[in-house]
């Protein structure tokens, strides 16, 4: 009996710690937009600098965020093969089984990039920090993959999910072919990142207050990379079909590591 309230208690407990936590996390988009950016474009003039600097503050406020949810006891994580990421110029693929994934993973990427719904430039909370740190916007139209392809060419660390949403709760992944495309017409190598989640929570079609009886712990595994022409065959006469044979091995790739 005082274990079964011990439980109620604590779950109880981590639905308060996950509404604080989102609320703060709107705040703190708010205070960036209204504060902490206004003085960085005053202070740094260099467009590409200032660029840099908003991704880093980004990083570590996104860092700052997730080691608040772990300290509330709202989730858990491990992260292994983390050093494959103490790289510049890297094209991240990963699945999405949560709400939190961007954050989670932006939050251990440096010089990280990301395509962001356009939805998130309108946003009140979102829209400052996103130009700021000048990400790609989805509403780009024909230049969105070489805008892409040049984020990662300059250095940036371009993350993609490439299943363009949260992972079904039947755990089916189906992947879209830009993330494929990029890499085919870019010659770009894969950095591969699986993320789990259990007992599972934030996902596609949940509440954020229905939280699991347990804490919530996440892994996130870094592959090796992906390299096309020799983990993966090329047809390079024809780069729509190699995007589509990458697309189909990626699923496999990723499916067989779930």
């Amino acid at each position: 009996m005082t274990e079964q309230f011990g439980k109620r208690i604590n779950r109880y407990w981590r639905v308060i710690a996950t509404g604080l936590s989102f609320a703060l996390f709107g705040l703190g988009g708010l205070v960036l937009r209204l504060v902490v950016f206004p003085i960085l474009d005053l202070v740094v003039r260099d467009p590409r600098q200032r660029m840099l600097r908003a991704r880093s503050i980004i990083r570590l406020a996104f860092r700052g965020f997730v080691e608040l949810m772990r300290l509330l006891g709202v989730i858990r994580y491990d992260i292994t093969g983390l050093e494959r990421l103490d790289r510049q110029g890297m094209l991240i693929l990963a699945n999405h089984p949560t709400l939190i994934d961007t954050v989670l993973l932006m939050a251990f990427v440096r010089h990280a990039d990301c395509i962001v719904k356009n939805a998130l430039w309108r946003n009140p909370f979102t829209r400052g920090p996103i130009r700021a740190a000048g990400y790609i916007s989805n509403e780009q139209g024909p230049d969105l993959i070489e805008d892409c392809i040049e984020s990662i060419r300059s250095g940036g660390n371009l993350i993609i999910f490439p299943e363009g949403t949260r992972t079904p709760r039947d755990g089916h992944i189906s992947f879209k072919r830009g993330a494929a495309n990029v890499a085919v017409r870019g010659a770009c190598p894969i950095t591969p990142v699986r993320i789990a989640c259990t007992p599972a929570t934030l996902g596609k079609g949940a509440k954020w207050w229905e939280v699991p009886d347990t804490v919530a712990h996440f892994r996130l595994h870094i592959g090796p990379d992906i390299r096309i022409g020799a983990d993966v065959p090329q047809c390079a006469d024809n780069p729509t079909l190699a995007a589509r044979q990458l697309t189909t091995y990626l699923q496999q790739y990723f499916m067989k590591e779930h």
